[in-house]
């Protein structure tokens, strides 16, 4: 057993953040499941822009829809391909998810994130995609945005099951635990099941260390007067914000309101600690990993960073250590001026917009790759 499996024994689950066909055809996935004890698979924009949009690995597909579908749309024609990818994931970690029964074992696949910021069209995307996967270890992902909230509810008490993307603050987790629990309370009253429905949480860890750390380059190079309490925090914003996250998590499945729901067989919806590749050559490539294991967490890890935890990772449960020392890196971070509250505004907007950037780069060079003409 692998360094991986070990870490799925701490309850932190190895997701892979990748999907691509080619390693999808020749087993990649499979290994992973069968060696690693991976349980789940995370897709973006950027992503499928990566796999799609260079070398010809879909082109027979494509042609072949193209043929039966000559005035389809590039957007179509995208779909077409990306759920292929996600209903081969969806069949490989089937045997997990029944495993499991339901509680992992899934697959994600995003709304276009051009509809971000509207709730109705997110609502009825989530419905289109959910159905065409017809998979029941699907997850659709659907960004944090205000918009989102609502959408995020109405979804799960529609029975699709979630994975809220693009978190990075404590209080936009919250609305988002808020969501989930109001989908549920809803289905309860419905006289609907929850015990099959599943979600999580995708809270981005690196992207704020890079922001907030070139704030700190930035003054200690001016010879800030506060230079060596920058250089205390440099690197510790973003393991403190998510330990604070999971802090309040805990305290959140042990209430009444949440009990309640667990009476009827309700999941927990887990906190997933997303963009856990290291930027900084400096840190450790691990260390996204190393500091954020600890029960019922989710770790979705690109291949590269998957590599070097199972080369030299360190396995313990160390999410709920030293957690009074990550509100004071908080309490320093904001005595200085590092305003982690704009940091995080501005990494969802600048997370949407990249996504877009992704998909308007994907649908060209799918558009590129013509239908024959009639």
């Amino acid at each position: 057993m692998s360094k991986l499996s070990d870490l799925s024994a701490t309850g932190t689950a190895v997701w892979l953040d990748f999907v691509d066909r080619k390693f999808l055809e020749a087993g990649g996935l499979k290994a992973l499941v069968e060696e690693d004890g991976l349980t789940g698979v995370t897709s973006n924009p950027s992503i499928f822009e990566k796999a799609m949009g260079h070398g010809n690995a879909y082109d027979g597909t494509l042609a072949a829809y193209d043929k039966e579908h000559p005035e389809a749309a590039t957007i179509d024609r995208y779909e077409h391909l990306a759920i292929e990818d996600i209903k081969a994931a969806a069949e490989t970690l089937k045997p997990v998810y029944d495993r499991l029964d339901a509680k992992d074992g899934y697959v994600s696949l995003e709304v276009s994130p051009y509809i971000a910021d509207d709730t109705d069209a997110t609502i009825a995307e989530a419905r289109k995609l959910w159905d065409a996967v017809d998979r029941p270890n699907l997850m659709i992902k659907i960004p944090g945005t205000p918009a989102g909230g609502p959408a995020i509810a109405a979804t799960i008490t529609a029975g699709i099951n979630v994975n809220v993307t693009l978190l990075f603050a404590l209080d936009a987790y919250k609305k988002v635990a808020e969501a989930y629990t109001m989908g549920l309370e809803e289905r309860v009253r419905q006289g609907q099941p929850i015990d099959r429905i599943a979600s999580v949480a995708s809270f981005f860890v690196s992207r704020i260390d890079t922001m907030i750390d070139k704030q700190i380059d930035e003054r200690v190079a001016d010879a800030d007067a506060e230079a060596e309490a920058l250089k205390a925090v440099r690197g510790k914003v973003a393991i403190a914000n998510a330990k604070l996250a999971y802090a309040w998590y805990e305290e959140f499945v042990a209430s009444d309101r949440w009990q309640a729901l667990v009476a009827k067989g309700a999941q927990p919806q887990r906190l997933l600690w997303a963009s856990t590749g290291v930027k900084d050559p400096a840190y450790p490539d691990t260390l996204y990993i190393d500091t954020l294991i600890g029960p019922d967490t989710v770790n979705t890890m690109p291949p590269k960073t998957m590599d070097a935890f199972r080369d030299h990772g360190t396995v313990a449960t160390t999410l709920t250590e030293k957690v009074d020392e990550a509100q004071h890196v908080l309490a320093e971070a904001e005595r200085l001026g590092l305003n982690l509250n704009d940091v995080t505004d501005t990494l969802v907007t600048e997370g949407v917009a990249s996504f877009a950037k992704a998909f308007d780069d994907l649908l060209s060079s799918i558009a590129k790759k013509q239908p024959p003409t009639v």
